[in-house]
């Protein structure tokens, strides 16, 4: 028995929907009024936790953070035997090495896992997750997930070859890069079904919303999510900003401060629950590229959408954070009905403001950098000019921004930044050597990427297109027919 007897209970930012626990949570990603779960009051760690830290691997620091959200359900020992599984594939003894740049300027490096990029480390843990609550249940489970490039490899990598599972990918066609999108399209897998949609990341969110806002086809095909919408993705990401800021922090655990490529809002939400579980986490830096609506709203309090601009750095090519809803139903006062309004006026009119006080809170946390493309093949040929590494666009950014602000005079610290590197060069080939005159290379076990086969489904941006493909090959609705 762990130090947690008592389990979390999660609701939904718009109020509505009932409290779950955390399987549920993980099946039912997204909740049934259309708003996001977060537990109902954040867990803090206590002081002896905290210490012990230190003095763990990242698979059993990882149980041990995850612990007061999955422990009392699933039992320490399973998430143990979990996390140790989901993270012995990775191609480095510390699974998420810290690497130092400059003075108080250091890289995290996220991509060490089997597809290369940041989302590895959550969606290794949640294949097995699903796994182990899918086969105590006797259930199985559809998955749909929309992706502006690393997600879909990630999850398909992580569920792919699973009995219990189908997953369904969205992906903007056109609007990722060659190797983001080959790591999908060539798992050749029978329940892994790839999805191009005429359009942008932003109209793949809105239909993977409108299919879980679809209460009769979401039971029939018992869907559920693999984007961070799901809190067991969220949940997942603490770790490595446990990690970082328990090795930085030092034994006084004075505030790291993290600057980190924001696209979707979930990485950076994953920093602001781990503050508030006590770890020596400081300000945060959101780095935006030329799709600023993040950077706009943190310098003036308003959020109002735009065009989307394909950018050196697709991951981030998003009007619509979703998980920005997680931090606004804070900043409201957890008050699910005001929630609620704000999003349908948002959904409405593409604008919403804050008051002066509430913008106010969210700026005693978070700052805001934005660096367009210029600036980032800029960023990526001084880090590789000073340091001798090359870094791909999205880590660019974060670096970028940490270094604008991570200790200016009016920045938000005067102790440790960390640039989170979330995905490795070869990723973005062209942008990397467009940038340093050097071509990154795949690692061994991807170098024939671009000579395997590669299956996709085009399809336009209509729910409806999308909803008929995958009642024809859900394994759950081909059973019933």
């Amino acid at each position: 028995m762990g130090i947690w007897s008592a389990p979390v209970s999660y609701i939904s930012t718009r109020g509505a929907a009932p409290r779950l626990g955390f399987e549920d949570v993980l099946l039912a990603g997204l909740a049934r009024d259309g708003g996001l779960y977060v537990a109902e009051a954040w867990p803090v760690l206590p002081g002896d936790v905290k210490a012990g830290l230190a003095g763990l691997g990242y698979a059993d620091l990882t149980a041990r953070v995850l612990e007061p959200f999955a422990g009392p359900t699933l039992g320490p020992a399973v998430l143990g035997d979990l996390t140790r599984a989901a993270y012995a594939p990775f191609h480095h003894a510390a699974v998420a090495p810290l690497g130092q740049i400059d003075r108080n300027l250091w890289l995290l490096e996220l991509f060490h896992g089997p597809t290369l990029a940041f989302k590895d480390y959550a969606l290794q843990l949640l294949g097995g997750l699903f796994d182990h609550v899918l086969a105590k249940r006797g259930e199985r489970l559809t998955i749909v997930g929309a992706t502006s490039g690393d997600t879909g490899s990630a999850a398909i990598e992580a569920v792919r070859g699973r009995d219990n599972i189908d997953i369904f990918m969205l992906h903007p066609h056109g609007r990722v890069s060659d190797v983001q999108r080959r790591q999908m399209t060539t798992v050749d897998a029978a329940n892994v079904f790839n999805i191009a949609i005429d359009g942008t990341f932003d109209d793949c969110q809105d239909i993977v919303k409108a299919l879980f806002g679809d209460l009769a086809f979401r039971d029939r095909v018992h869907l559920s999510a693999v984007n961070s919408i799901n809190f067991a993705r969220i949940a997942g990401q603490i770790a490595y900003y446990a990690a970082a800021a328990t090795a930085l922090g030092g034994s006084d655990g004075r505030p790291v401060t993290f600057a980190v490529p924001t696209g979707n809002f979930g990485n950076v939400f994953a920093a602001y629950v781990a503050r508030a579980m006590g770890l020596p986490v400081g300000r945060l830096i959101v780095g935006s590229n030329a799709n600023d609506i993040l950077d706009r709203f943190f310098k003036s309090g308003a959020m109002e959408t735009r065009a989307v601009v394909p950018t050196l750095s697709p991951s981030m090519d998003i009007q619509i954070s979703s998980n920005f809803e997680r931090l606004l139903f804070d900043l409201l006062g957890r008050d699910g009905q005001a929630l609620t309004r704000v999003m349908a006026d948002f959904r409405a009119t593409g604008a919403f403001a804050v008051t002066a006080d509430q913008h106010d809170r969210a700026t005693a946390l978070f700052a805001s950098h934005r660096l367009d493309d210029a600036g980032t093949l800029a960023e990526i040929a001084r880090v590789h000019a000073e340091t001798g590494r090359l870094i791909d666009p999205h880590t660019a950014v974060a670096v970028a921004a940490g270094r604008a602000l991570g200790n200016s005079a009016d920045g938000p610290a005067d102790g440790p930044v960390v640039a989170l590197a979330t995905a490795h060069p070869a990723k973005f080939p062209d942008a990397v050597a467009k940038a340093t005159g050097v071509h990154p290379k795949l690692p061994p076990w991807l170098a024939d990427l671009h000579e395997r086969p590669e299956r996709a489904t085009p399809l336009p941006g209509d729910v409806a297109a999308v909803r008929s493909f995958i009642l024809a090959h859900a394994a759950l609705t081909r059973s019933v027919a």
